[in-house]
């Protein structure tokens, strides 16, 4: 689906064929997010990912052109199978939140960007739609790759 372009936030959404809780467990087992998470080429190594609200995320993406983008993010909400609330802290600041809908053995996943300045969205728009989109796209083929698969 098409990102939709608001007031200072992009929205992404996706729905996947499988339960919430894979797909919630994507977003929240490290070891499975680092997979998939960022644009197309890029690889991350998290140095700390503590998922409760407060709790430091930081990790580096390393893009295909061989820069490394070092990020901190701290959560502020967790809400099992319903939401994920993080703040970006470095580089642009922006709220990421990223809601999960059950779909009848299906899930719905939102996924919004809210920045905290207009001059920052402005800058990042037109990368981070796509680059949203090729992240569902990733977290869909890791999905894919591991259905059939226990949880990990």
């Amino acid at each position: 689906m098409t990102a939709i372009i608001g007031d200072n936030e992009i929205i992404s959404s996706r729905q996947f064929h499988l339960p919430s809780e894979r797909v919630f467990e994507a977003w929240t087992n490290p070891d499975q997010l680092a997979r998939w998470w960022g644009p197309n080429g890029f690889t991350n190594t998290f140095h700390e990912f503590d998922l409760r609200p407060g709790g430091a995320w930081r990790y580096v993406m390393h893009g295909p052109d061989g820069v490394d983008y070092p990020n901190h993010c701290v959560f502020e909400e967790i809400v099992v199978l319903e939401r994920i609330v993080l703040r970006h802290l470095s580089g642009h600041e922006f709220l990421v939140t990223a809601a999960f809908e059950d779909l009848d053995g299906g899930t719905k996943v939102v996924f919004r960007q809210l920045f905290m300045k207009t001059e920052e969205f402005e800058e990042a728009k037109s990368y981070c739609a796509e680059g949203n989109e090729q992240n569902l796209d990733r977290l869909e083929a890791s999905l894919e790759q591991t259905k059939g698969r226990p949880s990990e």
